[in-house]
């Protein structure tokens, strides 16, 4: 037994992370990278992180749940398709069993409530904003999972949130209506009648709701995070979260059924406590899916096991040069400018030490951000002006900018030695401008 335990410890910790070999089989090495991703996931969910930022987006939702479905009943109503909203909310609060019955009329009544002539400009301001901050701490949830450090801009903030708040519903909605009209449709009623279209006919019927659920969830694994999602990732992850939400709404389900003796001991107050649960979960699933979508989109940090990749000083002083000149390039080559995203794919850097590069860098007036639809980055003054010395000595003293410096005592000796290898340095490349860098390049290729 002992050496079974062993063996299997051995396994998840060496052999899992080990390269295959390129003859693997294909079931295989999928099976192995699935292993992979589910073992970080279940390390990611022992952390503590994605579980905090759940509890975080509970609170944020209850205050801005009945503001966000008083804006959507008040865009729906213009196209006649507010009577959807109630079903919808029954569905999804399906697993608190009566007690979701009562929450769905409570809120219904809430937003039914809600008048705009009432509140006044101050008061619907206060409610756009509400439902704005329930978005972007969504927003900052999805970029802590993708690793994302710089969130929209104001302007972004401002035309995203209100297109997924004004046009997300009508759109979901809308889908939903034409599927219902189809399926009452006469040519389908037919059908229904001849196999095996009826068996096919009803087995779409009961997948439709899931499948719904699925696309959904990769629409906000598309669009939430402030980085660029593949739809294979996106869409795989949103079918695990799809499959833990129907899996754990019925476990949770039976729960909220056999559990007699919270409602006893809360009396009221135990429909708030189920349905805090429930958000809860369902946040946490949510993060989980996109999770997943981020290894599969970046399946060499599978690799490392999810261990922080930090840049030493020397490979920070080589890759800032290096991003630094490809963003010179495109600049000398008269191309557009570049994004994150893009600066990833073409230096193969990671994101995190993408935007730790471009934050230094921008510091230092070497960058300039291009605000827009997504922010691109050019240099900061003529390339021929930029000494490589100057870049070299912003990234070795980029974190001195932002700290209180003091003099350390030292020997005189030291200081003399590093005083003379600046000076050495600067001898050496004080000619050597990024222009260079780039002609040479170019020359080269």
């Amino acid at each position: 037994m002992i050496d079974l335990i062993a063996r299997i410890k051995n396994f998840f910790l060496v052999t899992l992370w080990q390269d295959l070999p390129e003859q693997t089989n294909v079931i295989w090495r999928w099976l192995i990278n699935s292993l992979r991703v589910t073992y970080i996931m279940i390390r990611e969910l022992a952390s503590g992180q994605l579980n905090l930022r759940a509890m975080s987006l509970v609170f944020t939702t209850l205050l801005s749940l009945v503001p966000l479905i008083a804006v959507a009943f008040s865009v729906l109503k213009a196209f006649g398709v507010h009577n959807q909203i109630e079903p919808a909310l029954l569905q999804m609060l399906e697993p608190l069993g009566p007690q979701g019955v009562e929450i769905t009329h409570n809120i219904i009544g809430f937003v039914q409530n809600v008048k705009v002539g009432v509140l006044g400009s101050l008061g619907l301001a206060i409610l756009f904003y509400t439902i704005i901050a329930l978005i972007q701490k969504i927003e900052n949830a999805f970029n802590y999972v993708w690793r994302v450090k710089q969130a929209r801009t104001l302007a972004r903030r401002f035309t995203d949130y209100l297109s997924v708040v004004m046009i997300g519903p009508v759109l979901v909605f809308t889908a939903l209506g034409i599927t219902a009209t189809v399926m009452t449709h006469s040519v389908v009623q037919t059908l229904q009648a001849i196999e095996p279209f009826g068996t096919l006919i009803l087995l779409v019927g009961k997948l439709l709701p899931y499948l719904m659920i699925i696309v959904a969830f990769t629409f906000l694994y598309k669009f939430i995070p402030n980085t660029r999602v593949k739809l294979m990732p996106a869409l795989v992850g949103a079918t695990v979260a799809g499959v833990l939400w129907v899996t754990v709404g019925k476990v949770f389900a039976i729960f909220v059924a056999s559990s007699t003796n919270y409602t006893a001991i809360y009396s009221s107050f135990a429909i708030l406590f189920f349905f805090m649960i429930w958000l809860y979960l369902g946040w946490l699933i949510l993060l989980t899916g996109s999770q997943v979508a981020f290894y599969l989109q970046h399946p060499a940090l599978v690799q490392l096991e999810d261990r922080q990749f930090v840049l030493s000083p020397r490979l920070r002083e080589k890759e800032g040069l290096w991003l630094m000149m490809v963003i010179a390039r495109q600049f000398h080559n008269q191309q557009p400018a570049l994004n994150v995203q893009q600066l990833e794919v073409k230096t193969e850097l990671s994101s995190d030490s993408v935007q730790e590069l471009l934050s230094m860098l921008v510091k230092a007036g070497l960058l300039v951000e291009l605000v827009g639809d997504n922010t691109c980055y050019v240099p900061g003054q003529d390339i021929a002006e930029i000494k490589i010395h100057t870049i070299l000595n912003s990234l070795r003293c980029a974190e001195e900018v932002d700290v209180i410096t003091v003099d350390i005592a030292t020997e005189p000796v030291i200081e003399q030695l590093f005083q003379r290898l600046d000076e050495a340095q600067e001898k050496v490349l004080s000619n050597l401008s990024l222009r260079d860098l780039v002609v040479d390049q170019l020359g080269n290729e």
